[in-house]
Parts: C-alpha cells; sequence; structure tokens
C-alpha cells in the first residue's frame, strides 16, 4: 500500500506535521504501507499538492493550502489562506470527510494534528512532545527574544535551518523516520545535521549583515530590498533583532527560484497586531498567517515585486 504525505516543504512544522501524522497512521495500522513524502511550496518552482503528486492508495496534505479531490483522503491545515477560492471552501465543507480538518485558530499545523489525533482518534505519544512543542514555538514565533529566534548554538534551532534550506523530497524522507525514531534533541545534534549546517551558518551571518546594510526604517515598518543579488539565506526575525522597536518588516529578495516580498510582524515590539498580514498577502497571490506571510513571482518579475513590496510596507506605515 501507498500512502503520499504533501506538506509544506522548506519549512520545520510541515516536517514536524509529516512526522506526527506518519506515527497517528502507524498507530491506526497503517505501519506497513510505504510513506512517499512531497514536500510542497509557493515557489514559482515549487510543487504543488495537484493530482500528479495524489498517486497513493491513501493520500495526505498537510500544512497546505487544501486541494479538492477524490483522491485526498486527509486533510490538515491552520492556514487562513488554505483555500484559494470562496469554490475551494465550499468543497472542503461539501465533501463531510470525517479526516478533513481545518482551524485557523491554531499557531501550528503540528500542535492541531496532536490535538486532533487525541480527541478524535484516543492516540498521544509522549515521545514526540518536544517535536510538537518546538514547532508550535517556531511557527508562531513565540521565542523569548527575537536574539533567540535568531541564535544557532542552540541545537535544535540549527535543525530549523537546515529544514528550511534542505527540506525537499529526498530531505524528507529522511528525516520523517528518523524523528520517529529517535528524540527531536539527538537528531539535532548528529553529525549529519551538524555537516549540513557548517555552510549555512556562515550565509546566516552574511545575510544578517546586507539586512543591516539595506534596511529603511519607514515609520514603525522596517523595509529591506535586497534584490541586487541572489539571497544565499533568509532569517525571518532579523530585522527586529537589529531593530527592536519597529512592528513590521517587509523584505523583498530573489532566491533560486524567483522574487519572494517575507512580511511579518515583530511580537517583541510592544504594540498591538492592527493587520491582517495573511489578507494583505493574499491580495497579490500570496498567503499566510496574520502575524506572518510571504508572496513568490515568477523569475522576470523582479521589478512588479519591488514595487508591491513597497506598496505593502507604505500600508503597514500608516
Amino acid at each position: 500500500m501507498l500512502f503520499v504525505v504533501a506538506s509544506h516543504g522548506h519549512c520545520f512544522d510541515g516536517l514536524s506535521s509529516a512526522v506526527l501524522f506518519t506515527r497517528l497512521m502507524h498507530e491506526r495500522g497503517l505501519s506497513q504501507a510505504k510513506y512517499e513524502y512531497k514536500a510542497c511550496g509557493y515557489g514559482m518552482n515549487q510543487q504543488r499538492s495537484d493530482e500528479k503528486l495524489l498517486v497513493g492508495d491513501e493520500n495526505a496534505i498537510l500544512d497546505y493550502r487544501f486541494k479538492s479531490s477524490p483522491k485526498l483522503t486527509w486533510y490538515f491545515d491552520h492556514h487562513r489562506t488554505a483555500f484559494p477560492s470562496e469554490a475551494d471552501r465550499a468543497a472542503f465543507d461539501a465533501a463531510h470527510n470525517p479526516h478533513y480538518f481545518f482551524d485557523a485558530t491554531y499557531s501550528s499545523c503540528t500542535k492541531l494534528i496532536a490535538d486532533t489525533a487525541k480527541k478524535q482518534f484516543g492516540f498521544s505519544d509522549p515521545n514526540l512532545d518536544p517535536l510538537v512543542h518546538f514547532a508550535d514555538i517556531v511557527d508562531s514565533a513565540r521565542f523569548d527574544s527575537p536574539e533567540q529566534a535568531i541564535d544557532r548554538a542552540d541545537p535544535t534551532m540549527r535543525l530549523v535551518s537546515v529544514v528550511e534550506h534542505y527540506g525537499d523530497d529526498g530531505f524528507y524522507a529522511q528525516l520523517v523516520p528518523e524523528l520517529l525514531q529517535k528524540p527531536l534533541s539527538e537528531v539535532a545534534a548528529s553529525s549529519a545535521i551538524n555537516e549540513r549546517y557548517k555552510p549555512l551558518g556562515k550565509k546566516h551571518e552574511r545575510f544578517v549583515e546586507r539586512v543591516r546594510e539595506k534596511s529603511e526604517v519607514q515609520g514603525r515598518v522596517v523595509f529591506v530590498d535586497m534584490t541586487d543579488t541572489l539571497l544565499e539565506s533568509v532569517g525571518k526575525f532579523v530585522t527586529y533583532a537589529l531593530y527592536p522597536e519597529s512592528v513590521y518588516s517587509v523584505l523583498v529578495g530573489v532566491l533560486k527560484g524567483g522574487p519572494k516580498i517575507s512580511v511579518g510582524y515583530n511580537p517583541w515590539s510592544g504594540k498591538p497586531l492592527d493587520a491582517d498580514i495573511s489578507a494583505i498577502c493574499a491580495r497579490y497571490g500570496g498567503g499566510g498567517h496574520p502575524v506572518v506571510g510571504g508572496i513568490s513571482f515568477a523569475a522576470n518579475e523582479v521589478e512588479r515585486a519591488r514595487l508591491v513590496a513597497r506598496e505593502i510596507a507604505k500600508e503597514l506605515a500608516g
């Protein structure tokens, strides 16, 4: 039996969701199935959870946009932008599938799966509690400070960087079984993860310096245009560590897949959230959460991405 698990790629919550979901399926008697992991994304060159991916006897989409399909047997997500259109939401509701779960009040998909597993199926695995806890912290940015959020002395934070950089199909196929068998702390401190992190550490340092050079403070918003050269690394919380009084950040850069805008709210600013970032990004074809979101563009749309980024920064500046 083939079980296809399509999850958000290059994302610690996406990976953790795949781990916990697989453990739940094992508990439901599917431990002998062959699991095939697909890392989905929103970039121009990243795969989507479309019909060509849903080729298993069972198919799941986790931490990613809903796809209406008779082949889809399981669904978990927590993004407010989970449904690209009203028709998609209507299809989700009309399906009345007892294995479809969506709740935008959750700060991580991993936590949604953990709570649902316990409430609906009477299952929990204490061995995976550290993974659930950390995935929830990372996806909700519930760190004690922005400095902690960008600190890579912690092996688990190094693992987060490795997942965000290398998190494709093959990487998920390797890491999901490891995290099912070994504690999170052991996997994070492994030589394999440390070796993968070494080049990322230097890239992260260069990224911090480039943010410092390119940042423009526009009232309560930090705007960063990094489209002059290809980005090797992206750090979500660097602007907040450099500009602790900022309320929002808007960063536009060029990745291998094309230009991308990242928008975020600074939870350490002491100022209230007064904008829905997911809704703002959705207007331009992106999505995310109320506190963080992103928009991807085609490779030839650098100028459009810069224009949109400035429009968003101006809107958030008030």
